[in-house]
């Protein structure tokens, strides 16, 4: 576990009969922007809360900073900083003084420290307000405040680009590399998953409480690449037959549009020019190519299950007229 700012082995956690987490082990290196991610139910909010000591696991063993972690260990969480669900703040102080609350409830904090916080997510201007006159885009940024004012080692955040405004989320992005490239590590659960595609160096997917895939978002991106062909719909058979060994499939038909079907060849994009040219060596010509490599992609097919087990896209995952997934 050397170089792991979090790592939990064979974490389990009930609600009554209703299992929360499977044996979750997990790996978050130092230095990193670490993406975890999950449909709703999966156990992600469980996790966070194992990690800051609200709740107590059933079984299994966490690290927190290279340190074995139980809850009751208020001065390992010195070291981090969290914020999770929804922010609650006292709605008759101002913005600078629920920080000072907060802040008295850690280590010690100099004055300098809320100024600078306060700064960094943008509300300087406003930290004598009143936090009851703040949107909700504003009270999200005082809870990375609040999870950032005692300049922790480690940040959860739990969904933090809930209720930003695109500007708001790139403040943020720019924020979290900050943070990183002063050695500091960063856990955030979040359901934009382009915004996790350009943030995180490492993610981890967590289906029905278990972790399903981990590692660097460079490799796993380069595992769910592939490649989209347009063929007339005379050739279909055709190009499924000689593009076989590659792992080729079938779209459902298009509508308004059944004498042409897209294909999905599971290549790396660096292929599609070599596919292309395999086709028209045998004479069948594309009329249209698209590569795709994404998180999303990713997501819904490790994610999207059936109750037997088999898994399917959801109704809004079918191509649309234009083809697109």
């Amino acid at each position: 576990m050397d170089g792991l700012a979090i790592a939990t082995r064979g974490l389990v956690k009930r609600y009554g009969a209703q299992p929360a987490l499977q044996g979750l082990d997990m790996n978050v290196p130092t230095g990193a922007v670490y993406g975890f991610l999950g449909p709703n139910g999966a156990g992600k909010t469980t996790l966070m809360r194992i990690l800051v000591g609200l709740l107590r696991p059933d079984a299994g063993e966490v690290r927190l900073l290279g340190e074995p972690f139980h809850r009751g260990d208020r001065r390992r969480l010195f070291g981090v900083g969290s914020l999770i669900e929804q922010p609650a703040f006292y709605p008759y102080l101002s913005g600078r003084d629920n920080l000072r609350v907060f802040a008295a409830a850690g280590p010690y904090t100099p004055t300098t420290r809320i100024d600078e916080v306060l700064e960094y997510v943008g509300l300087r201007d406003r930290a004598r307000s009143k936090v009851k006159t703040y949107s909700l885009g504003m009270k999200q940024r005082l809870g990375i405040a609040v999870a950032l004012v005692s300049d922790p080692q480690l940040l959860l955040l739990d969904e933090p680009g809930n209720g930003l405004d695109p500007a708001g989320i790139v403040a943020m992005r720019e924020l979290l590399r900050f943070l990183t490239a002063q050695g500091k590590t960063v856990l955030v659960s979040s359901h934009i998953l382009p915004e996790v595609q350009q943030l995180a160096d490492v993610v981890g997917i967590v289906d029905r409480g278990r972790l399903v895939r981990e590692g660097p978002l460079e490799r796993l991106l380069g595992e769910s690449a592939h490649v989209r062909i347009r063929v007339d719909a005379d050739e279909v058979a055709r190009v499924i037959e000689l593009l076989a060994p590659r792992g080729t499939e079938l779209e459902p038909p298009m509508a308004g549009d059944p004498s042409h079907r897209w294909l999905v060849v599971r290549v790396t994009s660096d292929h599609a020019a070599a596919v292309n040219q395999r086709l028209a060596e045998q004479g069948v010509f594309v009329s249209g190519l698209e590569t795709k490599s994404d998180l999303e992609a990713l997501f819904l097919s490790l994610t999207t299950t059936l109750p037997t087990g088999g898994r399917v896209g959801p109704p809004w995952a079918e191509p649309s007229a234009g083809g697109r997934i």
